[in-house]
């Protein structure tokens, strides 16, 4: 009975887990609910200062953590927290590819570097660091990949072409990836939320947010720590054993599937 409460307590508890994009928002609130479950963490961003932050809050939740500076837009900064974990703690169990950008225009005014700029971060940063996970997941027959999309990957949006391509993007990748290595217990799933209040969304336009607001059932945009124990949960056993490609969805009906 206490062995049963312990894991409920700490489901996560021994697992080596790399976070990209945890200096804030909902990367740095998995990495607070990663660090209460007991997982030995490698939190990756290119804030050093706000990163070193948040490592902090999870060092003092009693666990093992380890910093990564760098840009997920290039080659060697995706694959960086994975080698670190690895270095670190001898492997790698978990990776969540959170990092990424936002930018808004309407598609007539999109230039190529904008589309080309978030696609390299949202989109490219998921493959490559996933790709560098595989073989050690595959090796020891055991690991979870979860990718952060959005709901507009879905649904599309108005003056986020780009965004939405990317994230429909990471939906795809997610399904495809998790058909190939879920035979291996390798499990691939992804969260999609609705509009979270974070400093991201802060920079789009107020009447856009105005506007988004007044669509949502629940009437209000979420806040991270109410996106948090989704990965918490597809990273878990027994609770996320049975997800394999699937698209999770804290949202406030925005999307409903």
């Amino acid at each position: 009975m206490q062995d049963t409460l312990r894991t409920l307590a700490r489901p996560l508890a021994g697992r080596r887990a790399v976070i990209t994009g945890a200096a804030s928002g909902i990367g740095a609130a998995i990495a607070r609910a990663y660090a209460e479950a007991g997982a030995r963490l490698v939190l990756g961003d290119r804030n050093g200062p706000a990163l070193e932050r948040v490592a902090l809050e999870c060092r003092a939740l009693g666990t093992d953590v380890v910093t990564c500076v760098a840009d997920v837009g290039t080659r060697t900064g995706a694959q960086a927290g994975v080698d670190r974990c690895v270095d670190a703690f001898g492997g790698i169990d978990i990776l969540v590819n959170n990092a990424g950008m936002l930018t808004q225009a309407p598609c007539v005014d999109l230039t190529q570097d904008m589309w080309d700029d978030m696609l390299r971060v949202d989109l490219t940063s998921v493959f490559i660091a996933s790709q560098r996970a595989l073989p050690a997941m595959l090796a020891q027959r055991w690991g979870r990949i979860i990718n952060v999309a959005s709901q507009l990957g879905i649904k599309g949006g108005a003056e986020l072409t780009h965004y939405a391509a990317a994230k429909a993007g990471v939906i795809g990748f997610t399904k495809s990836l998790a058909l190939e290595v879920s035979k291996h217990n390798v499990l691939v799933n992804a969260i999609a939320p609705g509009p979270i209040t974070t400093a991201l969304v802060d920079d789009l336009s107020q009447d856009w947010k105005t506007a988004k607001a007044r669509e949502l059932p629940l009437g209000r945009f979420g806040l991270a720590e109410e996106v948090a124990p989704v990965a918490v949960l597809l990273a878990s056993e027994p609770g996320g054993n049975l997800f394999v490609g699937q698209t999770l969805g804290p949202n406030s009906g925005d999307v409903m599937p």
